[in-house]
């Protein structure tokens, strides 16, 4: 019975990655507690030894051997000790072994309680440690649940063997993108949170986090550093701006994004439901940046104003509406993306 039960906790390990270690010392919590409620008058004395290398499993009370006897529960009288260990001594411990199978049924019950309690929360500390370690990565998922109501969409993501199930509220959803059971779409991770009823794992289709992996798994002048994202801005379903810098001068850090015929971005768009990217040049000379990041306007000067946050702007004429973008959209991104607050004029008040 004990090789089985053994060879059961080394099974749980293979299965579901729960260390044995881990189960035996709940095993043994959850047999300890069993054992002090059969016997609430030996608390003290309630001893369980569980030994993997042997296969066994033993449950005693640890009686201090006493002549006379004043505490029959944590006491046992000398001449008792002496029928089955003769050398034993006044003061010295005895043990007196317990049979589980007189357990009563209230603490087996218990114990079968701690035992499934223990698998639960080194499942859930084995879901934790592996989303963690994914934080700020894209995952992908399958769509489980589309609520009509409020928009909310949940998510059956995985990483490794690992699933779990996450939460995309609709303030995370990309605008006007349709969703629907059973779709496996690709989620940013923000954050994992430890709470009592299991990991909690926040997952995002807006974050601009989620456009910069994208661009590294498309580009691989990106995964290896060759070309480096200095700054996104993003508006979600709408509009993004990417500013990329090469760290190789023979390298062309919009041709390698954008890829051959445009495909690595349109596999970016795609993904992201049809959203417009402006890949723009980053430069250290701050005009420079900005007359890049105005893109697809074309930018007569730029000014840097006193106070060192803040810019004017000129634009021909005809450029002025494109400049600023559709309400105002284009220039709001360029700002977000150099951290300058750009003031755009017309040639004609220049």
């Amino acid at each position: 019975m004990n090789a089985e039960f053994f060879s059961a906790i080394a099974d749980i390990e293979k299965e579901k990655g729960i260390p044995q270690s881990y189960m035996l010392e709940k095993i043994e919590q959850a047999l300890l507690a069993a054992l002090k409620k059969d016997y609430p008058a030996a608390q003290e004395c309630a001893r369980v030894v569980l030994d993997p290398e042997m296969k066994t499993v033993n449950m005693f009370l640890q009686k201090e051997v006493a002549e006379p006897v004043e505490d029959p529960d944590n006491q046992i009288s000398l001449e008792e000790a002496k029928k089955t260990s003769p050398t034993i001594q006044v003061g010295d411990f005895f043990h007196v072994p317990v049979d589980a199978k007189k357990f009563g049924r209230i603490a087996a019950q218990a114990a079968k309680q701690v035992i499934i309690q223990g698998i639960r929360e080194a499942e859930r500390g084995l879901i934790y440690d592996e989303f963690t370690s994914k934080e700020h990565e894209i995952l992908s998922g399958v769509i489980t649940r589309v609520d009509p109501r409020t928009g909310g969409v949940s998510i059956q993501i995985n990483s490794n063997s690992e699933f779990t199930e996450a939460y995309l509220s609709p303030s995370e959803r990309i605008p006007n993108e349709s969703l629907r059971e059973g779709d496996r779409i690709k989620v940013y991770v923000v954050e994992v949170r430890k709470l009592s009823r299991g990991p909690q794992v926040l997952i995002s289709r807006t974050h601009p986090g989620l456009v910069k992996r994208l661009f590294e798994l498309e580009v691989p002048e990106i995964f290896d550093g060759t070309v480096e994202i200095k700054s996104i801005a993003r508006e979600a379903g709408s509009r993004t701006k990417i500013a990329v810098w090469s760290t190789d001068p023979d390298v062309d850090p919009i041709g390698a994004c954008v890829g051959p015929k445009g495909g690595r971005v349109s596999a970016i768009v795609d993904e992201l439901g049809g959203e417009k990217i402006d890949i723009v040049s980053y430069s250290e000379n701050p005009e420079e940046y900005i007359a890049s990041a105005l893109a697809p306007s074309d930018v007569i000067g730029v000014t840097i104003l006193p106070d060192g946050k803040s810019c004017r702007v000129i634009v021909p004429e005809h450029q002025l509406s494109l400049a600023i973008g559709k309400e105002g959209q284009n220039v709001r991104l360029a700002a977000r993306l150099t951290g300058f607050k750009i003031d755009i004029k017309p040639e004609s008040q220049a």
